[in-house]
């Protein structure tokens, strides 16, 4: 077995989401979610086939994060893996719809920072282990920190 960690390519002002599901519908049913969830986002759905052709089927309501979204996919090679690209809208918005999809079985990460993804190789193909989201943490916040967080969400809408 060999680990290879691969970097995704996040599209300037989107956001990414990552995850496992387990049936062919389930680009189809990602995008039902989305558009659903989100009505005003633009996002592409990719989700990497495990059996008979192994295609990345790919969704959207925009053609550049569908292409974007198809080409992280490819580059993962893990089977039965989603890569979700995501504008106008945050994953908060939809996460937990994500989450309730039926063939949906784990959600990776949901994030605009640099993602890295750490997959095995087996003979058999390939496998996510964990991913690598943004960087360390350079220190604790201070008081002047934690006023400007609270002001960021309350520009942003998410807090009052």
């Amino acid at each position: 077995m060999e680990f290879k960690s691969i970097p995704l390519t996040i599209p300037e002002g989107c956001n990414i989401i990552v995850g496992q599901s387990h049936f062919i519908k389930t680009a189809e049913d990602l995008y039902e979610v989305m558009a659903t969830s989100c009505p005003q986002a633009r996002f592409g759905v990719a989700f990497c086939e495990a059996s008979g052709p192994c295609l990345v089927r790919v969704e959207g309501n925009d053609a550049d994060l569908k292409r974007a979204a198809a080409e992280n996919a490819l580059n993962l090679g893990a089977g039965h893996v989603f890569v979700i690209l995501l504008k106008d809208a945050f994953p908060i918005n939809l996460l937990n719809a994500l989450k309730s999809c039926q063939e949906v079985c784990q959600v990776y990460c949901a994030t605009a920072n640099p993602l890295q993804v750490i997959v095995a190789q087996t003979e058999q193909g390939r496998g996510i282990m964990g991913v690598v989201d943004g960087f360390p943490p350079k220190g604790i916040e201070s008081e002047e920190d934690v006023n400007r967080r609270r002001e960021f969400l309350r520009k942003i809408g998410y807090k009052r």
